[in-house]
């Protein structure tokens, strides 16, 4: 499931799409090879007869409600949860059957940090917190992949954007002699 451009603005542009790492799947993909597995040995193990073509569809039941709820629900988390980043905003968003999306402003975002456990090391993923001006305050991304890459392109994204929307020191200097030369609106008197 792609992210849907209709929700950028006209001249925002995205510079990381991101989705949780693939070790969460590592579970689900478990699970469906040992439910597979535990369907093939019943099927050469049961008897033949009605009692293992019974023992079977229950088996085949239970497995196939397992699969759905610890192989294809995780995937279906995973798939749908976005990690936006563009060069206005961080747009994170979740959600199967009901979406959430939550959008920081570039401006907004004080500090952010990654933390990473001994496995995520290995992996190369790793937990992102973003804090941020506001009533919700801070956000944890959990299994970032390549987090201290991701980090290092946040900070850079957010200098960009200060630096795009704020006024160098000639510009300030110039407002500054033109206040003080009773020229408010830097309009030349001739």
């Amino acid at each position: 499931m792609a992210f849907p451009e209709d929700v950028l603005t006209e001249d925002e542009h995205v510079v990381l799409h991101l989705h949780p790492h693939w070790k969460a799947l590592v579970r689900p993909v478990l699970v469906l090879l040992l439910g597979v597995a535990a369907l093939v040995t019943a099927w050469v193990l049961l008897p033949e007869g009605d009692g293992g073509t019974i023992a079977l569809y229950v088996l085949a039941g239970l497995a196939l409600v397992l699969v759905l709820w610890l192989a294809l629900w995780p995937f279906l988390v995973w798939r749908t949860t976005h990690y936006l980043f563009t060069d206005e905003r961080v747009l994170l968003q979740h959600g199967v059957l009901a979406r959430e999306r939550r959008d920081l402003p570039l401006a907004r975002i004080n500090d952010h940090s990654m933390s990473q456990r001994f496995l995520e090391r290995l992996l190369g993923c790793g937990t992102l917190t973003i804090e941020s001006a506001g009533e919700r305050g801070q956000s944890v991304l959990l299994d970032v992949p390549q987090v201290g890459k991701v980090q290092t392109r946040l900070y850079e994204l957010v200098e960009a954007h200060h630096d795009k929307h704020s006024l160098g020191d000639g510009e300030l200097r110039e407002i500054l002699t033109d206040v003080r030369d009773g020229n408010p609106l830097g309009n030349s008197t001739t």
